[in-house]
Protein backbone atom coordinates (compact mmCIF):
# COMPACT_ATOMS: atom_id res chain seq x y z
CA UNK A 1 0.00 0.00 0.00
CA UNK A 2 1.16 3.39 0.06
CA UNK A 3 1.66 5.76 3.08
CA UNK A 4 1.15 9.39 3.25
CA UNK A 5 3.65 11.09 5.15
CA UNK A 6 2.77 14.29 7.57
CA UNK A 7 3.76 16.46 4.41
CA UNK A 8 1.56 14.65 2.23
CA UNK A 9 3.64 12.73 0.13
CA UNK A 10 3.38 9.36 -0.63
CA UNK A 11 5.61 6.94 0.27
CA UNK A 12 6.01 3.68 -0.87
CA UNK A 13 5.70 0.32 1.64
CA UNK A 14 9.21 -1.48 0.61
CA UNK A 15 9.65 -5.07 1.05
CA UNK A 16 12.26 -7.67 1.59
CA UNK A 17 12.43 -9.26 -2.04
CA UNK A 18 15.51 -8.09 -3.25
CA UNK A 19 17.65 -7.90 0.74
CA UNK A 20 20.71 -8.58 -0.36
CA UNK A 21 23.43 -8.68 2.99
CA UNK A 22 21.79 -10.63 5.51
CA UNK A 23 24.44 -9.72 8.08
CA UNK A 24 24.73 -6.05 7.01
CA UNK A 25 22.56 -5.15 10.24
CA UNK A 26 25.12 -5.84 12.90
CA UNK A 27 23.80 -7.33 16.37
CA UNK A 28 24.01 -4.48 18.46
CA UNK A 29 21.21 -3.16 20.91
CA UNK A 30 21.50 0.48 22.58
CA UNK A 31 19.51 1.71 25.00
CA UNK A 32 19.81 5.12 26.64
CA UNK A 33 18.86 6.68 30.00
CA UNK A 34 20.28 9.60 30.91
CA UNK A 35 21.26 9.07 34.77
CA UNK A 36 22.29 5.99 35.68
CA UNK A 37 22.21 6.50 39.42
CA UNK A 38 18.92 7.08 38.95
CA UNK A 39 17.08 4.57 36.76
CA UNK A 40 14.08 3.61 38.49
CA UNK A 41 13.03 -0.20 39.44
CA UNK A 42 10.28 -0.19 36.78
CA UNK A 43 12.52 0.91 33.68
CA UNK A 44 15.61 -0.88 34.37
CA UNK A 45 13.18 -4.30 34.12
CA UNK A 46 12.13 -2.71 30.97
CA UNK A 47 15.91 -2.58 29.77
CA UNK A 48 16.91 -5.35 31.29
CA UNK A 49 14.11 -7.88 28.85
CA UNK A 50 16.90 -7.36 25.69
CA UNK A 51 20.08 -9.01 28.00
CA UNK A 52 18.76 -12.29 27.06
CA UNK A 53 19.88 -11.68 23.56
CA UNK A 54 23.93 -11.43 24.95
CA UNK A 55 23.28 -15.06 24.87
CA UNK A 56 22.48 -15.06 20.77
CA UNK A 57 26.24 -12.97 20.80
CA UNK A 58 24.11 -9.56 20.90
CA UNK A 59 26.16 -6.68 21.79
CA UNK A 60 24.20 -4.80 24.12
CA UNK A 61 25.11 -0.65 25.13
CA UNK A 62 23.60 1.60 27.41
CA UNK A 63 24.55 5.07 27.26
CA UNK A 64 23.80 8.19 29.65
CA UNK A 65 24.36 11.58 29.16
CA UNK A 66 27.73 11.60 30.13
CA UNK A 67 28.69 8.27 28.27
CA UNK A 68 26.96 9.40 25.24
CA UNK A 69 28.99 12.91 24.97
CA UNK A 70 31.94 11.12 24.99
CA UNK A 71 30.98 8.60 22.28
CA UNK A 72 30.11 12.01 19.88
CA UNK A 73 33.45 13.61 21.07
CA UNK A 74 35.31 10.48 19.40
CA UNK A 75 33.38 9.66 16.14
CA UNK A 76 32.56 13.25 15.51
CA UNK A 77 33.14 16.93 14.83
CA UNK A 78 32.67 19.83 17.10
CA UNK A 79 29.17 20.70 15.45
CA UNK A 80 27.92 17.68 16.60
CA UNK A 81 29.21 17.91 19.96
CA UNK A 82 27.93 21.10 19.50
CA UNK A 83 24.15 19.97 18.66
CA UNK A 84 24.27 17.15 21.40
CA UNK A 85 25.42 19.76 24.45
CA UNK A 86 21.97 22.07 23.09
CA UNK A 87 19.64 18.70 23.94
CA UNK A 88 17.73 20.38 26.57
CA UNK A 89 16.11 17.08 27.71
CA UNK A 90 17.25 13.26 28.09
CA UNK A 91 14.72 12.48 25.90
CA UNK A 92 16.34 14.75 23.00
CA UNK A 93 20.08 13.49 23.50
CA UNK A 94 18.03 9.83 23.66
CA UNK A 95 16.75 10.97 19.80
CA UNK A 96 20.34 12.58 18.88
CA UNK A 97 22.33 9.99 20.30
CA UNK A 98 20.46 6.76 18.54
CA UNK A 99 21.15 8.94 15.32
CA UNK A 100 25.06 9.29 16.00
CA UNK A 101 25.40 5.42 16.90
CA UNK A 102 22.95 4.11 14.07
CA UNK A 103 24.90 5.91 11.77
CA UNK A 104 28.01 5.25 12.67
CA UNK A 105 28.01 1.48 13.50
CA UNK A 106 24.33 0.16 12.49
CA UNK A 107 22.45 -1.80 14.67
CA UNK A 108 18.85 -1.59 16.92
CA UNK A 109 18.06 1.13 19.16
CA UNK A 110 15.04 1.03 21.40
CA UNK A 111 13.49 3.10 24.03
CA UNK A 112 14.16 2.56 27.59
CA UNK A 113 10.47 1.45 28.01
CA UNK A 114 10.60 -0.96 25.37
CA UNK A 115 10.28 -4.64 26.70
CA UNK A 116 11.16 -7.54 24.58
CA UNK A 117 8.03 -9.74 24.34
CA UNK A 118 8.37 -12.18 21.26
CA UNK A 119 10.54 -14.63 19.53
CA UNK A 120 10.26 -13.27 16.14
CA UNK A 121 13.77 -10.66 16.99
CA UNK A 122 15.89 -12.20 14.39
CA UNK A 123 13.96 -10.88 11.60
CA UNK A 124 15.35 -7.35 12.17
CA UNK A 125 18.54 -8.11 11.46
CA UNK A 126 17.50 -9.38 8.34
CA UNK A 127 18.72 -7.84 5.04
CA UNK A 128 20.17 -4.38 4.37
CA UNK A 129 17.13 -2.20 4.53
CA UNK A 130 16.54 0.59 7.28
CA UNK A 131 13.69 -0.36 9.14
CA UNK A 132 11.24 1.72 10.82
CA UNK A 133 7.93 1.40 12.66
CA UNK A 134 4.88 3.51 11.00
CA UNK A 135 2.58 5.44 13.40
CA UNK A 136 -0.87 7.38 11.96
CA UNK A 137 -2.15 9.76 14.27
CA UNK A 138 -6.47 9.81 13.69
CA UNK A 139 -7.19 13.73 13.69
CA UNK A 140 -11.18 13.02 13.76
CA UNK A 141 -11.06 10.85 16.75
CA UNK A 142 -7.98 12.47 18.21
CA UNK A 143 -6.02 9.87 19.20
CA UNK A 144 -3.48 7.20 17.97
CA UNK A 145 -4.65 4.90 15.07
CA UNK A 146 -4.31 0.74 16.26
CA UNK A 147 -1.16 -0.57 14.57
CA UNK A 148 -2.98 -2.80 12.20
CA UNK A 149 -5.21 -0.25 11.38
CA UNK A 150 -2.55 1.24 9.36
CA UNK A 151 -2.48 -1.47 7.04
CA UNK A 152 -6.33 -1.22 5.96
CA UNK A 153 -6.13 -0.55 2.54
CA UNK A 154 -9.97 0.49 2.61
CA UNK A 155 -8.92 3.57 4.71
CA UNK A 156 -9.25 7.21 3.92
CA UNK A 157 -6.05 8.90 4.08
CA UNK A 158 -7.78 12.57 4.51
CA UNK A 159 -8.13 13.16 8.07
CA UNK A 160 -5.34 11.01 9.11
CA UNK A 161 -1.66 11.77 10.19
CA UNK A 162 0.95 9.57 8.77
CA UNK A 163 4.92 9.48 10.23
CA UNK A 164 6.81 7.27 11.49
CA UNK A 165 8.53 6.78 14.92
CA UNK A 166 12.60 6.58 15.80
CA UNK A 167 11.93 3.81 17.93
CA UNK A 168 12.95 0.77 17.23
CA UNK A 169 15.64 2.42 14.96
CA UNK A 170 17.06 -0.61 12.79
CA UNK A 171 19.57 -0.20 10.13
CA UNK A 172 23.15 -0.63 8.69
CA UNK A 173 25.95 2.03 9.35
CA UNK A 174 25.60 5.04 7.35
CA UNK A 175 22.62 4.97 5.94
CA UNK A 176 21.81 7.64 4.16
CA UNK A 177 18.25 8.31 5.57
CA UNK A 178 20.00 8.61 9.12
CA UNK A 179 22.75 10.35 7.77
CA UNK A 180 20.13 13.14 6.12
CA UNK A 181 18.28 13.07 10.11
CA UNK A 182 21.30 14.01 11.78
CA UNK A 183 22.28 16.50 9.63
CA UNK A 184 18.99 17.77 9.80
CA UNK A 185 18.91 17.57 13.65
CA UNK A 186 22.23 19.07 13.88
CA UNK A 187 21.46 22.24 11.65
CA UNK A 188 18.80 22.87 13.89
CA UNK A 189 19.91 22.67 16.76
CA UNK A 190 22.51 24.64 16.34
CA UNK A 191 19.83 27.71 15.11
CA UNK A 192 19.27 30.48 17.59
CA UNK A 193 16.06 28.89 18.41
CA UNK A 194 16.23 28.73 22.68
CA UNK A 195 13.47 26.33 23.12
CA UNK A 196 13.28 24.13 19.62
CA UNK A 197 10.65 21.75 19.74
CA UNK A 198 11.66 17.95 19.87
CA UNK A 199 9.47 16.03 17.91
CA UNK A 200 10.51 18.24 14.88
CA UNK A 201 14.27 18.59 15.82
CA UNK A 202 15.11 15.17 16.55
CA UNK A 203 12.17 12.96 16.66
CA UNK A 204 9.60 11.51 14.96
CA UNK A 205 9.24 14.67 13.00
CA UNK A 206 12.65 15.05 11.42
CA UNK A 207 13.45 11.37 10.57
CA UNK A 208 10.09 11.43 8.70
CA UNK A 209 10.96 14.55 6.65
CA UNK A 210 14.79 12.64 6.40
CA UNK A 211 13.00 9.66 5.36
CA UNK A 212 10.54 11.97 2.46
CA UNK A 213 13.55 13.37 1.05
CA UNK A 214 15.35 10.34 0.68
CA UNK A 215 12.57 8.65 -0.95
CA UNK A 216 11.72 11.68 -3.26
CA UNK A 217 15.36 11.12 -4.78
CA UNK A 218 15.11 7.51 -5.16
CA UNK A 219 12.27 7.62 -7.10
CA UNK A 220 13.39 10.52 -9.46
CA UNK A 221 16.13 7.78 -10.25
CA UNK A 222 14.41 5.21 -10.98
CA UNK A 223 15.95 3.62 -7.99
CA UNK A 224 14.43 0.85 -5.83
CA UNK A 225 13.40 1.65 -1.97
CA UNK A 226 16.16 0.80 0.51
CA UNK A 227 14.06 0.55 3.70
CA UNK A 228 10.78 -1.05 5.01
CA UNK A 229 7.70 -0.71 7.77
CA UNK A 230 7.67 -3.06 10.22
CA UNK A 231 4.00 -4.20 10.50
CA UNK A 232 4.44 -6.35 13.57
CA UNK A 233 6.83 -4.99 15.55
CA UNK A 234 4.64 -4.99 18.50
CA UNK A 235 4.48 -8.81 18.70
CA UNK A 236 8.01 -8.38 18.84
CA UNK A 237 8.02 -5.70 21.49
CA UNK A 238 5.43 -4.01 23.50
CA UNK A 239 5.94 -0.33 25.40
CA UNK A 240 4.89 0.12 28.94
CA UNK A 241 3.06 2.74 29.34
CA UNK A 242 2.53 3.27 33.36
CA UNK A 243 5.75 3.81 34.68
CA UNK A 244 7.14 5.84 37.30
CA UNK A 245 9.00 8.54 36.04
CA UNK A 246 6.13 9.50 33.02
CA UNK A 247 4.89 11.71 36.39
CA UNK A 248 8.01 14.15 36.63
CA UNK A 249 9.90 16.29 34.06
CA UNK A 250 12.13 12.85 33.27
CA UNK A 251 9.01 12.70 30.84
CA UNK A 252 9.34 14.82 28.14
CA UNK A 253 5.72 15.19 27.12
CA UNK A 254 5.35 16.64 30.57
CA UNK A 255 7.93 19.31 29.90
CA UNK A 256 6.52 20.82 26.25
CA UNK A 257 3.49 20.28 26.92
CA UNK A 258 2.73 16.90 24.06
Amino acid sequence: MLILNQLGQEVGDGDSRDDRGNNAIPRKILQYWHDPSDLPDDVRECMASWEKLAAEGFEVFLHDDASAAEYIAERYGQREQTAFARCAHPAMRSDYLRLCFIVAEGGLYVDADDVLVGEDWPSLFNGDRLKLQPLCYDITAGGMMRASDIWNPDMASEGHNFYVNNDPLIAPARHPVLIQALARATEKLLDDDPFPEIQATTGPGNLTIALVAHTKQLQSRGLPLDFEFLKDWGSIAEMRWHLSYRGDERNWRNVYGC
